[in-house]
C-alpha cells in the first residue's frame, strides 16, 4: 500500500493498528508520530523473530515513539534468550503462559534429506520435483530458499522447464503476493517458491510436500518451514536438499526435533541427463533478470532508508565501497602469507 495513504489513515487516529517493524518505522521518522502518543496496548506477534536482532534498529524506532506507561504482550512459537531477558529486566510482575509440548515437529510429518553437490542443487530440485509429481499429480508444493534474488531466480527457471509455480518474497509488491497466495491457495498453480516470509502466518490448509532448496542455519526457521505441511492431521513430507557443507546445519536440527532425518533416494542418472539443460536455463533467467529492474528496486528502497536515516547515500556507497576493497586487500595478504608459509 502506498505510504502517503498510510499517513492519512494513521491521521485519523484509528483504534487499531496492525504493521511490519520496517514500515511503522519509516512513517516515525517522516514525522508521522502523532497516532502514537496515547497508545495503551503493544502486541509484538512473532516476538522471537521481531526481538532477534534483524529488527533492533526499527524496534527502537518504534519504542521511542511510544508512552512509557503501556501494556505490551509477546507471542512466539520459541522461548528465545532473548525474551527471557526481556522478562528478567523488566520492572513490574510479568505473566507468562508456556505451552510444554516437547515435539517440535509432528508425527505424521516424514522428514527426508538428498545429499548432492552443491553445484548440482538446482537439477536436483527439478528431478525431486518430477519423483514426487509421478506419485502425486495433484499435490501442493512449496519449495524454500535463502534470498529474494534466488527465489525469483527458482521461479523463472522452474516454469521454463515446466513446472508452473508463483514466487513469495519481500521484494515482491503486495499486490503480486496476495495474487500470487490466492493461486496457491486455490490450486490454479501447485507450486509456491518462497523465502522465509512464507514460513510463518500464512494459512495454507493443503500442502503435500515442502522442499528446503536451501537450509536454513536456525533449527527453529526449519521447523516453520516444514510446519506448512501435515498440518490438522494430514500426513505430509519435508525433504532438504544438503550439501556436504550442509552437514553441521542437519545435525543441529535433528538435535533440535529429536528426529533423524532419513535419506530421500534420488537417481544420479536422471539428474544427470537434465543437468545441462536446468543450469542454461538458470543462466538464462539470471540474465534476464539483470534486464530488469529488480536490482534497481532493491537499491531504491535502500537508498531511501539511508535518507530516513539522515545519511547521505553516496557517502554510504563509497564508504561500503572502500570497506570491500580493504576487506579485499587483507584476504590477499593471507593468502600469500600463507603461500610463503607453505614454501618455507
Amino acid at each position: 500500500m502506498d505510504m502517503m495513504i498510510q499517513g492519512q489513515e494513521l491521521d485519523r487516529k484509528p483504534h487499531v493498528v496492525v504493521a511490519t517493524p520496517g514500515r511503522l518505522a519509516d512513517h516515525l521518522e517522516s514525522g508521522n508520530n502523532t497516532s502514537f502518543k496515547k497508545i495503551q496496548f503493544l502486541v509484538l506477534d512473532e516476538a522471537d523473530r521481531l526481538l532477534g536482532g534483524q529488527f533492533d534498529e526499527q524496534m527502537r524506532t518504534i519504542f521511542s515513539a511510544l508512552p512509557k506507561r503501556k501494556q505490551t504482550l509477546f507471542f512466539s512459537a520459541t522461548m528465545t534468550d532473548t525474551l527471557e531477558e526481556v522478562r528478567a529486566v523488566t520492572a513490574n510482575e510479568v505473566f507468562m503462559w508456556e505451552d510444554k509440548t516437547e515435539v517440535a515437529t509432528v508425527d505424521q510429518l516424514e522428514q527426508f534429506y538428498v545429499l548432492c553437490p552443491h553445484d548440482v542443487r538446482d537439477g536436483y530440485l527439478v528431478e525431486t520435483i518430477r519423483t514426487f509429481r509421478q506419485h502425486h499429480e495433484k499435490g501442493s508444493v512449496i519449495i524454500f530458499t535463502d534470498t529474494c534474488k534466488n527465489c525469483q531466480l527458482l521461479s523463472m527457471t522452474l516454469n521454463e522447464v515446466g513446472f508452473e509455480n508463483v514466487s513469495l518474497h519481500s521484494m515482491t509488491q503486495q499486490r503480486l503476493r496476495l495474487a500470487a497466495l490466492a493461486k496457491f491457495k486455490s490450486n490454479v498453480v501447485r507450486i509456491l517458491i518462497a523465502t522465509d516470509v512464507a514460513s510463518r502466518g500464512l494459512d495454507i490448509p493443503a500442502v503435500e510436500l515442502v522442499i528446503n532448496h536451501t537450509l536454513p542455519n536456525i533449527p527453529k526457521d526449519y521447523i516453520h518451514r516444514v510446519g506448512r505441511t501435515a498440518r490438522a492431521g494430514r500426513f505430509g513430507v519435508a525433504i532438504s536438499l544438503v550439501s556436504p557443507y550442509d552437514i553441521h546445519l542437519v545435525h543441529a536440527i535433528e538435535n533440535a526435533i529429536n528426529t533423524k532425518l532419513k535419506q530421500y533416494d534420488v537417481d544420479d542418472k536422471e539428474v544427470a541427463k537434465i543437468f545441462t539443460q536446468v543450469s542454461v536455463t538458470k543462466r538464462e533467467a539470471e540474465i534476464k533478470l539483470d534486464e530488469t529492474d529488480f536490482y534497481e528496486r532493491k537499491m531504491i528502497n535502500k537508498r531511501k532508508k539511508l535518507i530516513l536515516e539522515g545519511k547521505d547515500p553516496d557517502e554510504e556507497e563509497e564508504k561500503r565501497k572502500k570497506m570491500l576493497k580493504r576487506k579485499r586487500r587483507k584476504e590477499k595478504l593471507g593468502k600469500n602469507f600463507k603461500k610463503k608459509e607453505h614454501v618455507t
